[in-house]
């Protein structure tokens, strides 16, 4: 007797916010001339399953990245075509930050428009470059917040020399960087990196075109909406920009009774019936039920006095862009977006809130198949602090660079390690990992990749087993 053949129970539920799925119904069906289709497949019917979703149902990989014997980038290629480039001895491994191969022998560049979307903020940068069908890197940045810490200090350290120095005349007037259009060190900094990500990208990536968004709104046409032209009193963008500033001043919550998670409102806090302007100094973020209480109140009488203050407060975070975007967009040569049309295309698209989906909007992203992303991190290159640990010596300042930075990996008994410092004039080292911490001489550990700058992970890293050299990679 033969097994009943089980089914499994098919799920007919279908939340009201699900993206489409594919149906299982071919065209070739809708003909009369036949009635069997060849090779017909059944999508599962999983209302989780995404097939038309650029994030959802696609298998993601980790590429790795290709340049030309000329060192001109390609098109990446997956890991196990690495692999056998690399067993082949066609190509060798030149940077594991990001992991990067370079061909012995020079292959035809396929043409094919990269485009590269840079997510620009004050905290973080997200990046991501697509072509036609399919995503290639994307990611973020954490920026470096210890810029102003770090300059007190040095400030600090300066004051006190000088103060030692009795003999020398004071000079107050001897910096000769105080031009105009100068950046703050901070400001400067940032500037930098979202530059050095981009040439970073540009050197691994034949990348066609750039798009960078510089700003989520424009301070400029809040303060005077008079001169914000026709397109946002009108069209489908109406309201969108100044929407989006409100959510950001005000941290998306409502500025009364603190609720978040809740649809949220626009706000006159001196009401328009008793002539309140439309300038963003008058606008708030508040519930429908505080919005109702209020009715003709302002928001002092209302009882809430602090509500004004927060409305004056200028964002650092867009003072910043406005700051410097167009500085950026000139230095590389791209065009610009605004945060707002991010927004409306990322909401269109079902993706969540992350700043590589915005990066992914902004490039154009639709259906492709998407990629792992990385998470950057910046480590500083040099550290100037005077070292107090030495006993029975007095502070000292290291003048020497050594061949092995704290943050480096190494190799040592075919084991990953981190360097932790050094010693005896660059002789020794001390290298941690695993649950370890030695301290042994430099001949006996191998630079795997510095551990300055940005720092990619996660990263594609192939191990002795491959039959893989990693020596000299940076």
């Amino acid at each position: 007797m033969k097994e009943k053949q089980k089914l499994d129970r098919r799920d007919t539920y279908t939340p009201t916010d699900a993206p489409q799925v594919r149906g299982n119904c071919d065209h070739a069906l809708n003909r009369e001339e036949t009635l069997s289709v060849h090779g017909l497949k059944t999508p599962s019917n999983n209302p989780h399953v995404d097939l038309l979703s650029p994030v959802g149902g696609h298998k993601a990989d980790m590429p790795v990245f290709i340049l030309n014997d000329d060192g001109k980038p390609l098109i990446p290629c997956k890991p196990a075509k690495a692999r056998h480039l690399l067993s082949d001895k066609k190509a060798k491994v030149i940077s594991s930050n990001p992991f990067t191969i370079q061909l012995l022998w020079h292959c035809e560049g396929n043409v094919e428009t990269i485009t590269l979307g840079i997510d620009s903020g004050y905290k973080h940068i997200g990046f991501s470059a697509v072509t036609d069908n399919k995503e290639l890197i994307s990611g973020e940045v954490v920026i470096r917040t210890d810029i102003p810490k770090l300059n007190e200090e040095k400030a600090m350290y300066r004051r006190k020399k000088r103060n030692k120095l009795w003999y020398r005349k004071p000079r107050f007037m001897n910096r000769g960087n105080n031009k105009e259009g100068r950046f703050a060190p901070s400001i400067e900094h940032k500037l930098e990196t979202h530059i050095r990500l981009i040439e970073k990208l540009k050197r691994i990536l034949p990348v066609s075109n750039t798009v960078i968004e510089v700003a989520s709104f424009d301070t400029q046409k809040m303060k005077n909406p008079e001169i914000s032209g026709i397109e946002y009193q009108q069209g489908e963008l109406q309201g969108y920009e100044i929407r989006e500033y409100l959510l950001e001043k005000f941290h998306r919550t409502c500025v009364y009774c603190g609720k978040t998670g809740v649809p949220l409102e626009i706000e006159h806090l001196t009401p328009r019936s008793r002539d309140g302007p439309d300038t963003v100094n008058n606008l708030a973020i508040s519930c429908h039920d505080c919005n109702q209480k209020k009715n003709n109140l302002t928001a002092e009488e209302f009882g809430y006095p602090e509500v004004r203050k927060r409305a004056l407060i200028t964002m650092r975070d867009a003072a910043f862009m406005n700051t410097v975007r167009w500085k950026l967009t000139q230095l590389t040569g791209s065009e610009h977006t605004l945060g707002f049309i991010t927004k409306k295309n990322r909401i269109s698209l079902g993706l969540d809130k992350t700043h590589a989906n915005d990066a992914f909007v902004i490039a154009g992203g639709t259906v492709q198949i998407r990629t792992l992303p990385f998470t950057i991190t910046q480590r500083r290159r040099n550290n100037r602090s005077i070292q107090t640990n030495r006993k029975g010596f007095r502070p000292s300042i290291i003048r020497k660079r050594y061949a092995f930075q704290p943050g480096d990996m190494v190799l040592h008994d075919h084991e990953r390690f981190s360097v932790v410092g050094m010693h005896n004039y660059g002789k020794s080292i001390v290298i941690k990992g695993g649950g370890k911490k030695m301290d042994i001489n430099t001949k006996k550990v191998k630079l795997v990749k510095y551990g300055k700058g940005l720092q990619f992970a996660p990263q594609f890293l192939p191990t002795l087993s491959d039959g893989v050299s990693l020596g000299g990679v940076r």
